[in-house]
């Protein structure tokens, strides 16, 4: 008799659970022990294999050293606070990329926008229910597998040109006149849709849509400090932005 649990071990052998990649690599960075336990179980139990920090500097160092492929990162921590954290990791080259959860028990507006502005991925609010967490995770690694996949003949071409912007969705980089702009993956997928429909306006929960895969309308203000950011990053003036376009009240669209 097959039981569920030696048929997960079997789907662990082959490398897939659940659809996703086995033995994908989570950095839980948390200071609570009892919240780290609850969250690592959830996750090992859905074949994820867990890394653990309990304050800010453990976590820079495992980052650097294991790069894993998504980090839940709480702002609360001794040593370093997950701000100094995930300003770090998105200055370095090596891990730059790695999505970031970010939870916390600040609820502020304000505190979220700046955790999105830093480079965050995501946000939770503590309490927050371990299930929704691991199924964050799964959305956001399932952005970044996605975006992995290399093209074929019925999807949009791997190299998109506008102006002097070339976006290259095989190696998930951006260049400007030829100058490499590091982007996290969510800033890239941003441009990446807006400039796929030049002149098209799309509303901000048409863009979380996108890059989601669902839409939150709690987090539908977090598109405005991704845009932010981007705008600082591939504009050569961003308060005269001449490639990301705002239409007030609507959204925005790529300039056509």
């Amino acid at each position: 008799m097959v039981t569920s649990e030696s048929r997960r071990n079997n789907l662990e052998h082959e490398g897939v659970i659940d659809g996703q990649v086995a033995q994908q690599r989570i950095l839980v960075v948390e200071d609570e022990l009892r919240i780290a336990r609850v969250v690592s179980a959830y996750l090992q139990r859905d074949g994820y294999l867990v890394l653990q920090a309990t304050d800010g500097r453990k976590a820079l160092e495992l980052a650097r050293s294991e790069v894993p492929d998504l980090i839940v990162l709480d702002l609360m921590l001794p040593e370093i606070s997950g701000w100094e954290v995930c300003r770090d990791l998105r200055q370095n080259s090596r891990t730059a990329r790695i999505p970031i959860i970010m939870a916390t028990a600040r609820d502020e507006v304000a505190d979220r926008i700046v955790g999105l502005e830093l480079g965050a991925d995501d946000y939770v609010v503590k309490p927050y229910d371990a299930k929704e967490l691991v199924a964050r995770v799964h959305a956001v690694l399932r952005r970044v597998n996605e975006a992995r996949q290399p093209p074929d003949s019925t999807q949009l071409k791997p190299v998109l040109q506008r102006s002097d912007l070339l976006i290259d969705r095989n190696r998930y980089e951006v260049r400007r006149a030829g100058e490499l702009i590091p982007l996290t993956r969510t800033e890239f997928e941003i441009l990446d849709f807006l400039a796929t429909e030049p002149g098209r306006v799309f509303r901000r929960l048409q863009l979380l849509d996108a890059i989601q895969g669902e839409a939150f309308e709690g987090y539908e203000r977090s598109i405005d400090s991704h845009v932010k950011n981007l705008r600082r990053k591939i504009e050569r003036d961003p308060r005269h932005p001449e490639y990301i376009q705002t239409v007030i009240g609507v959204g925005y669209k790529f300039a056509d």
